[in-house]
C-alpha cells in the first residue's frame, strides 16, 4: 500500500471538475413533507429534492471528457454499428470472453441467462443473493441457495474476504439435491448485500475446482469486478505487483461466462452485457436478445452508449481511478467510526453499510429499522441512501412470511467521480446527529407492497 494511502500524506481525486450541476438546499420541514409524500421510501423521492444522492452507483457516475467526446462518435446504424465492434474488442481484451451480447442494462442479461440455463426445480447456489438476480432465477423456476461463508452475516467480523463461498455448503447441497439439479454456481464480487465484500482468488480457484469435479458451470456477476480485483491486489499474497487489468483477466478466466451492469464499473449512465466462452449459450442469447432488447449488435442501446461503455472499460482498470473511488468509501467509513456509528466491517468497495439493527436496536425488524433509518437521514440533511434489510429480502414464496435476513443495513453508495470530501463530511455529520438522537426514532409499517422487488415501490407510514 502506498505511503499517502496509509494516512501519512494527504491524497486527492485523480481528476478535476469541468462541469457542475447545481443541487437544491431544502429545509427540514420541507424534507419531512417530501419523505411523507414518498411513503418513507427514498426510491420514491424526486431527485430535485435530494441534496447528496447515495441511493445507488448505478448509472449515476460522472463520465470522463473522453467518454463524452465518444458520445459524438455514435454510429446509430440499426445493424453492425462500429461502436459495437469497439466494445466487443474491449470485452475480449479485458474480460477474456470471446462471445458478447449487449443489453440495455444488467438485469436484462440476468433474465437471459436465467431463461437459458435454469429449469423449474433447479437450485442455484451463490455467495449471498442479489435482489434482481434472485428474482430472475425464481421467475425461471429456480431456487436460490446461499453458500457464502458464515462470517459474511456478521457485520463486525474482520475477515478480509467475506464474499468467499463455503465449499462445505456446496458439498451439502449436492449431497441433498444432486449435481444434475445445479445448472450453475453464481459468484458475485464484491458481494453487494454483504456490505461490498470481495472474494479471494484462492477461494475462486477452489470453487472452480469443485465445479469441474461435479460438472457444474460457474458464472460471474462481474458488475463491480474491478473493485474485487483491487481488494485482491491489496489483501491477497502474490498480487501486489499485478495490475488491476491482469487480476481482472485472471478472475474471469475461471468462469464460463459473466453478466454486467455497465452502469457501475464502466462509469456510464446506461448499458450492460452478457459475455461467455460457451458458444451454445452465446447462440441462445444472441437469438433471445432480439426478442427482448433489440438486434444482437445493439441490444437496446444507442451506438453512442456502446462507445461510452468501450471507453469506460479502458478507464475502469486504471489503478489511480479505482483507488480514489474506494478511498472515498474508506474515508467515509473511518469518519463514521470516529463518531461511534456501527458499520459493516471491513469497509466495502462501493458503499459504506450502516448496521441499522444496532443503530435502532429499540425498533423490531418487523418495523423495518433500515427503512426507518434511511428516512431519518434524509429528513436530517437531504442525503438519500437505501435499505438493504427485511424490505429488500422480500417474502418467502411458500409461506408468504417476510424473510428476516441477519443483516439489516442502510447502504451509502458512492457514485464514481461525483462527490468531494466536503460532501462526505456533511453526510457523516448528519448520520452522526441521527445516531446521537436515535432513541427518539419510531419504526414504520408497510401500507403498500408491490408483487416484485418491493423495496423499489413499497410505501410506509409511521408506527
Amino acid at each position: 500500500m502506498s505511503e499517502e494511502y496509509q494516512g501519512k500524506r494527504s491524497w486527492a481525486e485523480p481528476y478535476k471538475i469541468k462541469v457542475v450541476e447545481p443541487i437544491k438546499m431544502t429545509t427540514r420541514e420541507y424534507r419531512e413533507q417530501a419523505i411523507k409524500e414518498a411513503g418513507y421510501n427514498t426510491f420514491l423521492l424526486r431527485s430535485d429534492d435530494v441534496y447528496i444522492d447515495l441511493l445507488t452507483d448505478s448509472g449515476t457516475n460522472a463520465m470522463s471528457d473522453r467518454q463524452w467526446a465518444g458520445i459524438m462518435l455514435g454510429d446509430e446504424a440499426y445493424a453492425g454499428s462500429r461502436n459495437f465492434y469497439y466494445l466487443e474488442d474491449n470485452v475480449r481484451k479485458y474480460y477474456g470472453m470471446p462471445y458478447f451480447v449487449p443489453t440495455h442494462q444488467g438485469r436484462a442479461a440476468e433474465h437471459m441467462i436465467s431463461r437459458i440455463l435454469i429449469k423449474p426445480g433447479d437450485y442455484i447456489p451463490g455467495n449471498m443473493y442479489f435482489t434482481t438476480t434472485r428474482a430472475h432465477q425464481e421467475l425461471a423456476g429456480g431456487i436460490f441457495v446461499d453458500v457464502i461463508i458464515d462470517e459474511a452475516h456478521d457485520p463486525e467480523d474482520e475477515h478480509p474476504f467475506k464474499g468467499n463461498v463455503d465449499i462445505a455448503k456446496l458439498d451439502a447441497l449436492v449431497e441433498r439435491v444432486g449435481a444434475a439439479k445445479i445448472p450453475y454456481v453464481c459468484m458475485a464480487g464484491p458481494v453487494n448485500m454483504a456490505g461490498g465484500q470481495p472474494f479471494s482468488m484462492e477461494n475462486l480457484r477452489a470453487v472452480k475446482a469443485w465445479c469441474d469435479k461435479h460438472s457444474v458451470r460457474l458464472w460471474f456477476d462481474a458488475t463491480r469486478a474491478t473493485e474485487n480485483a483491487y481488494f485482491i491486489k491489496q489483501r491477497e499474497a502474490g498480487y501486489q505487483d499485478k495490475t488491476i487489468a491482469e487480476i481482472l483477466k485472471e478472475i474471469c478466466s475461471c468462469f464460463e461466462g459473466l453478466w454486467i451492469s455497465a452502469k457501475k464499473d464502466l462509469m456510464v449512465n446506461i448499458g450492460g452485457f452478457l459475455a461467455t466462452r460457451d458458444a451454445e449459450v452465446f447462440e441462445k442469447a444472441r437469438n433471445m436478445v432480439v426478442l427482448f432488447e433489440g438486434l444482437h449488435t445493439y441490444g437496446g442501446l444507442a451506438g453512442r452508449d456502446m462507445e461510452a461503455m468501450a471507453r469506460g472499460i479502458e478507464e475502469m482498470v486504471d489503478y489511480d481511478t479505482i483507488r480514489a473511488r474506494i478511498g472515498q468509501v474508506e474515508y467515509c467509513g473511518r469518519q463514521l467510526e470516529r463518531f461511534g456509528v456501527p458499520i459493516v466491517r471491513p469497509i466495502g468497495g462501493h458503499a459504506v453499510f450502516l448496521d441499522a439493527k444496532k443503530i435502532l436496536a429499540h425498533i423490531p425488524q418487523e418495523q423495518f429499522p433500515a427503512q426507518t433509518l434511511t428516512a431519518e437521514i434524509y429528513i436530517d440533511s437531504g442525503v438519500r441512501s437505501m435499505e438493504r434489510g427485511i424490505v429488500s429480502a422480500g417474502r418467502d414464496k411458500d409461506t408468504g412470511q417476510d424473510k428476516k435476513p441477519e443483516l439489516e443495513l442502510v447502504r451509502l453508495t458512492f457514485p464514481r467521480r461525483v462527490y468531494t470530501q466536503a460532501h462526505i463530511d456533511v453526510m457523516v455529520e448528519s448520520i452522526a446527529n441521527v445516531y446521537q438522537n436515535r432513541k427518539k426514532v419510531r419504526g414504520l409499517k408497510m401500507v403498500y407492497e408491490p408483487e416484485f422487488l418491493r423495496f423499489f415501490q413499497a410505501r410506509f407510514e409511521r408506527v
